[in-house]
């Protein structure tokens, strides 16, 4: 029995709430960074990982490592946006991925960004545990 294939890139819906926004009625530029790291988690679920046990089982947590953002256009309260998540590069202990916050398909911001497999004992670079490292080859 074969696995049905995952979406390519995974996309995470949310709304914008109020607590989103600043004083000129956009989302604060560092609110997308917060939609991202939630896209990052809900794509991990959903290749069956969840984050909390995910760590928990394997001594491991992920770290931003670098960032790289393009801010395109403003997101407005109540705008329904699809965060996505697609791992474009992997290594041993290093994951890097390319998102996007879109409104109606139209990109609002893109990001780059280079995330660390750490051992949570002692904060040092670490492999990334086998059965993630699988999952990930058999999507990408």
């Amino acid at each position: 029995m074969t696995e049905p294939r995952r979406e390519v890139p995974f996309a995470f819906r949310m709304r914008v709430y109020y607590e989103d926004t600043d004083a000129g009625g956009v989302v604060y530029y560092a609110n997308y960074l917060k939609f991202m790291e939630r896209a990052r988690t809900e794509w991990l679920a959903a290749l069956g990982f969840p984050l909390a046990t995910f760590e928990r089982t394997h001594g491991v947590a992920f770290v931003v490592r670098r960032l790289e953002i393009d801010f395109l256009g403003p997101a407005r309260l109540n705008d329904a946006l699809d965060v996505t998540v697609e791992a474009v590069e992997r290594g041993a202990s290093r994951l890097v991925a390319t998102q996007s916050c879109r409104r109606d398909g139209i990109a609002l911001a893109n990001a780059h960004v280079t995330l660390a497999c750490v051992d949570k004992a002692h904060w040092r670079p670490t492999r990334i545990p086998k059965p993630l490292s699988e999952a990930l080859e058999s999507t990408g």
